[in-house]
């Protein structure tokens, strides 16, 4: 899934066993596991200047990131600190780890040739879905609708438990970006080659 989608979705998710005041742990949660990701990104393309193709392609793939993204994907990890951090009555710990959790659950089953290794660092095993939430070859047209219409239906549920209007209004941008960015990755070529054909 997409790092914006995966905060709509677990905060609908959890807003029927949650307090309003834990939907910024939830929604941090949500989005921390990409944070290598995203860091290394910024490196790589505004620092090195490197080619996308050669950054995912290649740069991407190098052990020493690939560790901290499987760290930062880690289901026994995330799970383990979530149980310490109820135990300890830190709530906020507590539903960020959760959110976590719930990122890489999401993740298992549309990650194709790009799988996180979700048990770092008990095992490197990664699970090779037969689907992807991007990749055309893999029904990424299907998955990333799917994913639109989650999003939609997130935000629906877990609005009216939003009490911040940023928050809210952060819901419904995230809402409208991702249908537009459906339309013009995976709608418009098909339109395009119609109108050819």
């Amino acid at each position: 899934m997409n790092t914006p989608s995966h905060a709509i979705v677990n905060l609908a998710l959890f807003s029927q066993f949650s307090l309003p005041q834990a939907n910024l742990a939830i929604a941090v949660g949500a989005i921390l596991p990409d944070f290598p990701i995203f860091l290394f990104y910024g490196w790589a393309k505004f620092i090195r200047k490197l080619p996308e193709r050669q950054i995912w392609s290649e740069s991407y793939w190098q052990p020493g990131l690939q560790n901290w993204v499987a760290l930062f994907h880690s289901i026994p990890v995330a799970i383990l600190v979530a149980i310490w951090a109820d135990y300890c009555g830190w709530e906020t710990g507590k539903w960020l780890f959760m959110s976590m959790v719930f990122h890489s659950l999401g993740d298992l089953p549309v990650h194709h040739d790009d799988a996180h290794r979700h048990f770092f660092p008990f095992s490197d095993y990664r699970l090779i879905s037969p689907i992807s939430y991007w990749d055309p070859q893999h029904y990424g047209r299907i998955v990333a609708g799917v994913e639109v219409l989650a999003v939609w239906v997130a935000t629906a549920v877990s609005f009216p438990g939003v009490a911040s209007s940023i928050g809210k209004g952060l819901m419904v941008t995230i809402a409208g970006l991702s249908a537009i960015a459906y339309v013009y990755i995976y709608a418009r070529p098909l339109v395009q080659d119609y109108k050819k054909g």
